[in-house]
């Protein structure tokens, strides 16, 4: 039975029982984006081994050739995030080439299902599975929240300055009436903020660092030099 390489995977001659196993699978895929990628720059296989070699990672032409062409038994995940370095992209983009591959095996003895739904799965952003990342979940709602946070009471600030700028009574009254709603949608977001930054460290993590205009999300750090403290 022979198979004949492509882009994205190996085209199959012969019976459905010789469809290649999962991990085949996905290092088929990673070769095909990181060849398709290569020739969309225009680069040939040393090209892209310098590259390596610049990052502090050397991946050597043959090695990268012969991942390329179905060859290589094994793809380790530091090679991917420096191929991916390299090629300028991102690692996801090489396990789930989303717009380039239909479809893919999340995992063994799965159906094959939309590239776009398997890279939400694998990104955490999936509402579909029955596991649930506690601490994932978390970032990601910090990360939603502190956008709208910095939006809020940036617009917070440009309304202050045209209450305390414009000369028009009316201007005036209606930038009044815009910071009112800034600072309560800066409120809310700050109280949601500090919700997930608690939990966060309830978890046993560390909560993201925060812009100076959002300092007074946290609580103060204790003074060890206060006279309680001394106690």
């Amino acid at each position: 039975m022979t198979q004949r390489r492509s882009d994205h995977g190996y085209e199959k001659d012969g019976e459905d029982d010789d469809v290649l196993e999962w991990e085949d699978h996905v290092m088929a895929t990673v070769a095909g984006e990181v060849r398709r990628r290569r020739k969309e720059l225009r680069w040939s296989a040393q090209d892209l081994a310098d590259k390596c070699e610049e990052i502090g990672y050397p991946i050597p032409r043959n090695v990268i050739a012969n991942m390329e062409s179905g060859r290589r038994a094994v793809l380790p995940l530091v090679e991917i995030m420096v191929l991916a370095k390299a090629l300028r992209m991102s690692p996801i983009s090489l396990i789930y080439p989303v717009g380039y591959v239909d479809e893919v095996r999340q995992l063994p003895y799965e159906y094959p299902r939309s590239t776009w739904d398997a890279l939400q799965w694998f990104v955490g952003n999936s509402t579909t599975e029955d596991s649930t990342d506690y601490m994932l979940d978390h970032f990601l709602a910090h990360d939603l929240e502190l956008r709208a946070a910095k939006a809020a009471v940036e617009s917070e600030d440009y309304e202050r300055w045209k209450v305390r700028t414009v000369a028009n009574r009316v201007q005036r009254e209606a930038a009044e009436r815009a910071l009112a709603r800034y600072v309560d949608q800066a409120a809310r977001a700050k109280a949601e903020l500090r919700r997930h930054r608690d939990a966060i460290r309830e978890g046993g993590g560390i909560p993201p660092f925060l812009p100076s205009q959002l300092s007074d999300v946290d609580p103060p750090e204790s003074d060890p030099d206060t006279p309680e403290e001394r106690l």
